[in-house]
């Protein structure tokens, strides 16, 4: 059986993805228990362009390890020349880890 928070997510990322605009790359952001993940991915070619998680990471907090991690995205999207993405918060809310790792790309100069 699937657990119902998941569930839940599900539905809430199925809605999100569909008011999404895929003219630029998205910036997809996963949290699990223990890390957080962050991708580039390109639609229209269906490639990832570039990762980073906080797998490597020092000492902090979860949210503080968070947004290393988006501004170490941050840093790998503009050795590729990409300032522009569009977020995918994937079903998440945009709260604490996700939103921390938004604030680290937006801080490495990403636009979204």
């Amino acid at each position: 059986m699937i657990n119902p928070k998941n569930l839940k997510r599900e539905r809430r990322k199925a809605r999100v993805k569909g008011g999404l605009k895929y003219d630029k790359p998205r910036l997809v952001a996963f949290r699990s228990l223990t890390s957080n993940y962050l991708q580039l991915i390109d639609d229209t070619n269906g490639k990832t362009l570039a990762s980073a998680s906080d797998m490597k990471a020092k000492k902090g907090t979860k949210t503080e390890k968070a947004k290393e991690v988006g501004m170490e995205l941050a840093k790998k999207a503009k050795d590729l020349k990409i300032e522009e993405v569009t977020f995918d918060r994937n079903g998440y809310k945009y709260h604490g880890r996700v939103k921390a790792m938004a604030e680290g790309a937006r801080e490495g100069g990403l636009k979204f």
